[in-house]
């Protein structure tokens, strides 16, 4: 299958004439005829029904299915001749990055390094911002792709979840919380919390199931840097519920506990421009060695609480 059977049929689908699409293409009328023609033997199958008295065209279920399919491997051939180009001008093709933390930190860098194993001479940005900022990188096409939590909805762009957290509470060793496995949020009663601002959504959750079960008996402390948390919890001056991607590394004298009934699953996911674009080759890579990466770590986390369990069934 020739590309430029592909364009051929694309251009006549969709302004519903041969000679239309002759003339863009500079091409006489017989020769898009044979450029169909071709294209429908090699799939086997009619993709155009020409009415000869009124010189209209109708698309066929199995055209209109490629016509949906044509426009996407047009664009992909796009960006891959683009990207050629680039390589042979002597130009490493760049990849812009929108990333929130704690991914940007502890997730990141070993999924960067991993793809860059593979392409050597690729050239990245890294944006490490909150989700709303990477909504308006994106907006202002800034960047290519963000790797983030929800942001606020925007009708512009694309956000799709690929990986959803879990919440984790995270203590300091002189607390009695940390003598248990697990614990309840009935558990949590009369505990200082630090917490994100107040605007933030997962606080926003994350105390309205604390008041369902415990009313208001916690006191707290407000901290804007998620990334200290785990420094304050150290010292005792309270405990943190945030997600178990931001407590991968926990520091010294501090536990990182399950919660058995908080089921509050924060998304992570990729947000792209509606109006941008095609990603390039490197791009879509790379967001699939983030998905990869993501998916890895759930499955080996499924596997480490089954081999809990089963070792508290023992018990």
């Amino acid at each position: 299958m020739e590309i430029r059977w592909i364009r051929t049929f694309h251009l006549v689908a969709k302004y519903g004439s041969f000679q239309s699409a002759a003339a863009l293409l500079n091409y006489s009328q017989p020769t898009i005829t044979f450029r169909i023609k071709q294209l429908e033997k090699e799939l086997g199958t009619r993709l155009l029904k020409r009415d000869k008295s009124s010189k209209s065209i109708e698309l066929t279920k199995a055209g209109a299915l490629f016509f949906e399919y044509s426009e996407k491997l047009l664009r992909d051939y796009q960006a891959f001749s683009d990207e050629v180009e680039l390589i042979k001008s002597g130009q490493a093709p760049k990849i812009r990055i929108g990333i929130s933390e704690p991914t940007a930190s502890l997730k990141f860098p070993r999924i960067l390094a991993g793809f860059l194993n593979q392409y050597p001479d690729e050239e990245v940005e890294i944006y490490v911002e909150d989700a709303n900022v990477c909504s308006e990188l994106i907006e202002k096409n800034s960047i290519d792709f963000a790797v983030c939590g929800e942001p606020e909805i925007k009708l512009e762009n694309d956000y799709r979840p690929f990986y959803y957290d879990r919440l984790v509470l995270l203590v300091s060793e002189k607390n009695p919380l940390s003598e248990k496995s697990e614990v309840s949020l009935s558990d949590l009663k009369d505990q200082r919390f630090i917490f994100t601002p107040a605007n933030c959504p997962i606080r926003i959750q994350v105390e309205q199931q604390l008041q369902r079960k415990i009313g208001n008996t916690y006191r707290q402390i407000m901290l804007s840097s998620s990334s200290a948390h785990k420094y304050y919890v150290q010292q005792n001056l309270g405990i943190s519920i945030f997600t178990q991607t931001a407590n991968l590394s926990p520091i010294k004298k501090t536990k990182v506990i399950p919660i058995t009934d908080m089921n509050i699953h924060p998304a992570i996911g990729i947000l792209t421009s509606r109006k941008q674009s095609e990603l390039s080759i490197h791009a879509k890579a790379l967001i699939k060695e983030i998905k990869d990466g993501f998916l890895q770590s759930a499955a080996a986390d499924r596997r480490e609480n089954v081999f809990k369990q089963a070792g508290r069934s023992i018990l």
